[in-house]
């Protein structure tokens, strides 16, 4: 169960809802009694996919964009793009972080970034700081599995 937890956690947690990960995989880390690779990769793998569900929004959004109810406006939107076209898609290497990170795959999506290499760059960033997070909770050793 704890992994399932995890996963859904750090799948909501790439999203736009207001999930944080970090402490539920620092918690199980620290018990001690889960395998560490194994909490990363659910963690990671929970991560990517929220991410890619951004993707697929920021596809599909620009149908919205003209809606009253429609929270982000399009100069918003123009001004996201513009950002994302000047950095491309490196800057994906950034969406491990909170609330920036979450918009950007969002942005991705919305300016047809293609799926491949939206996964890859995402799945750099969002390992990267699980491996980060994990060594620095429990050691280098310890949070490579040996």
């Amino acid at each position: 169960m704890a992994y399932i937890g995890l996963f859904l956690v750090a799948f909501g947690a790439a999203t736009v809802l207001p999930f944080q990960s970090e402490p539920v995989l620092i918690g199980l880390l620290v018990s001690g009694k889960f395998s560490v690779p194994g909490l990363i990769i659910v963690a990671s793998v929970g991560n990517i996919l929220g991410a890619v569900c951004n993707w697929v929004l920021g596809r599909f959004i620009h149908r919205f964009q003209d809606r009253a109810w429609f929270p982000v406006k399009r100069p918003s939107l123009e001004r996201a793009g513009g950002c994302y076209r000047r950095y491309g898609r490196w800057s994906l290497l950034f969406s491990w972080m909170p609330l920036f990170g979450d918009a950007l795959t969002v942005v991705a999506g919305l300016l047809r970034e293609p799926l491949w290499s939206f996964v890859i760059f995402v799945t750099v960033a969002k390992v990267s700081r699980y491996l980060v997070l994990a060594a620095a909770t429990l050691g280098t050793t310890s949070a490579l599995g040996f």
